[in-house]
C-alpha cells in the first residue's frame, strides 16, 4: 500500500468525518495495523446506528482477517457490549465502530486490547496510526474469519446483577434514547423491571432526526424535561448515541450534573463493599471526597479521561469511579464505563431510601455548587497558566498538577486544564454554599483568560 497520512486519530480513539478524513480504505488499513500492533487472535466487533457504520465495520473486519484474526461481529449496540463481549469472552480485544454524539456525517472507531483495557495514545493508538500511514503489512499464514456473537442475553443478565430487582419499586421513568442505541437495550430490560417507561425518540436512526444526542448541550434537555413534568414520572433518564453516557432528570425535570451522581453512587457501592477505594476526576472534588471519606470509603484522584480513569482503578483496584463527564467505571465491568449501570442503582437507591432524586442530591448541590464547565479558545496555554498560578500563588492558594491546573482557597476553588480533543481550555469552578461567590470568583478567573484569547 502507499504510504498516506490519517488525520483522524484523536487522543483516545479514532475519529473523523466521513469520507474525508475515515473511509473504508483508512478503516481497513486501520484494521490490519491494530492486528499487527496487538498480536490479538480474537477481537470483537461492534458498530453504532450511524448510516456509514456497516460499510466502516465492514472494512475494518476485512482489515482484521487478512491478519489472520478471527472476528467475532457482536452486531449494533453500543460501546460497552463491546467491552462486555472482551472480557466476557476472554477475547484478546474489541473494536467498536462509532463517534457517540459527533453529527452523522462523522463515524470513528473505540479500541481495546485483552480484559477491555483501553488503546489511548499513550498506549498504542500513536503506533497504530503508524502503520496504518505507512501501509506495509506482511503476509500471514492463513487468513481470518468472521463469526456473528450474540452477546445481548448475557449482558443483560450482567446488568441486572447489579440491582436486587425484587426490592425496586414501581417507578415511572421517562427514556430518551436520542434516537441513539439505548432504546433496544431499555425494550430488553423492560420485561426484567417494575418500571414503567415512557419512551422519547426511542428508535434507533443514524440520520438523528432530532438532532445529535448529547445531553450535555442544554437545548437538547428540553424535551425530556417536558415528559418528565408532562407524565409525572419519577426519573428522566438520556443517553449519547453509544449510551456509554446516561443523564439523568430529577422528577421535577432538572437535570443533575454528572458531579452528583459521583457522589450518589459512591454511596451504592460502598453499601456493598464498605471501605473501597473510588476513584474521581480532579475537575469537581469537594463533594466526591467528602462523601467518600464520611461512607468510609478511600478517595483515588486520577487524571481525567476515560484511559486514566481505568488505570487509575485497576492500579488500586477500586470498586468504582466516576467523572463529571457522566463517564462511570465499575470493576465487575472490567474498569470500563457503562450507560447502563448508573441509571439501575439511581433507581435502587431511590428505592432503598425512598427518596425522590431531588432529596438525595439536592443538598449536595446547595453544599458544593458549580459553574458548570465553560470552554474558552486561547492562544497561549503555558501563559495563561501561569498567570493563573502569579495571581492565585499571592492569595495562598493550593495548587495540584493532576491535570491542568487545580487551585484551591478556603470557600472556593477550580481546575483549568487543555482538552485532550479541541484547542480549548475548560474551566470549572464550585464553592462552599456560596452561589454568589461562586458567580463572581467565576467572572473573575475569566477575565484572567480573557487576557489570553
Amino acid at each position: 500500500m502507499n504510504q498516506i497520512q490519517i488525520k483522524c486519530f484523536k487522543a483516545y480513539d479514532v475519529r473523523g468525518r466521513v469520507p474525508d478524513e475515515l473511509n473504508e480504505d483508512i478503516t481497513y488499513r486501520i484494521g490490519r495495523a491494530y492486528a499487527a500492533f496487538t498480536g490479538a487472535r480474537r477481537v470483537a466487533v461492534g458498530y453504532d446506528i450511524r448510516e456509514s457504520s456497516p460499510a466502516i465495520r465492514d472494512a475494518l473486519s476485512r482489515g482484521l482477517t487478512d491478519a489472520g484474526v478471527q472476528v467475532l461481529d457482536i452486531g449494533r449496540g453500543g460501546t460497552e457490549m463491546v467491552y462486555f463481549a472482551t472480557f466476557h469472552e476472554k477475547l484478546d480485544g474489541g473494536i467498536m465502530v462509532t463517534a457517540s454524539h459527533n453529527p452523522p456525517d462523522y463515524n470513528g472507531l473505540k479500541f481495546v486490547r485483552e480484559q477491555a483495557r483501553p488503546i489511548s495514545a499513550d498506549t498504542g493508538l500513536v503506533e497504530i496510526r503508524a502503520l496504518a500511514e505507512a501501509g506495509r503489512f506482511g503476509a500471514v499464514a492463513a487468513t481470518g474469519s468472521v463469526r456473528a456473537l450474540d452477546i445481548t442475553p448475557a449482558y443483560i443478565r450482567h446488568l441486572l446483577g447489579y440491582v436486587d430487582v425484587a426490592a425496586l419499586q414501581p417507578l415511572k421513568i421517562v427514556v430518551n434514547a436520542g434516537n441513539g442505541g439505548a432504546g433496544p437495550i431499555i425494550d430488553l430490560l423492560e420485561p426484567h423491571l417494575p418500571f414503567e417507561f415512557i419512551k422519547l425518540q426511542h428508535d434507533p436512526d443514524g440520520s438523528f432526526p432530532n438532532g445529535v444526542p448529547n445531553p450535555l448541550l442544554p437545548e437538547n434537555r428540553a424535551v425530556t424535561r417536558a415528559a418528565v413534568l408532562a407524565h409525572g414520572a419519577d426519573l428522566g433518564v438520556a443517553w449519547d448515541g453509544d449510551f456509554d453516557r446516561c443523564f439523568p432528570f430529577d422528577e421535577q425535570g432538572q437535570f443533575i450534573e454528572g458531579y452528583y451522581i459521583v457522589g450518589l453512587l459512591a454511596k451504592a457501592v460502598l453499601a456493598r463493599e464498605p471501605g473501597a477505594k473510588i476513584v474521581h476526576d480532579p475537575r469537581l472534588t469537594w463533594n466526591s471526597i467528602e462523601m467518600i471519606t464520611a461512607l468510609g470509603g478511600v478517595p483515588v484522584q486520577s487524571k481525567s479521561g476515560h484511559a486514566f480513569m481505568k488505570d487509575a482503578l485497576r492500579r488500586v483496584d477500586a470498586a468504582y469511579g466516576g467523572e463529571m463527564s457522566a463517564h462511570h467505571f465499575f470493576r465487575e465491568f472490567a474498569y470500563c464505563d457503562s450507560g447502563m449501570i448508573p441509571w439501575l442503582l439511581v433507581a435502587q437507591i431511590m428505592a432503598a431510601e425512598g427518596k425522590p432524586l431531588s432529596a438525595l442530591v439536592g443538598e449536595r448541590m446547595a453544599r458544593y455548587p458549580v459553574s458548570g464547565e465553560i470552554n474558552r479558545r486561547v492562544q497561549d496555554v503555558p501563559g495563561l497558566l501561569a498567570r493563573i498560578e502569579q495571581v492565585y500563588a499571592a492569595q495562598g492558594a493550593r495548587f495540584d498538577r493532576t491535570d491542568g491546573l487545580g487551585v484551591e482557597l478556603e470557600r472556593w476553588r477550580f481546575n483549568l486544564r487543555s482538552s485532550n480533543t479541541e484547542p480549548l481550555v475548560r474551566l470549572n469552578v464550585e464553592s462552599r454554599a456560596d452561589v454568589a461567590l461562586l458567580h463572581a470568583k467565576t467572572a473573575e478567573v475569566l477575565s484572567l483568560i480573557g487576557e489570553f484569547e
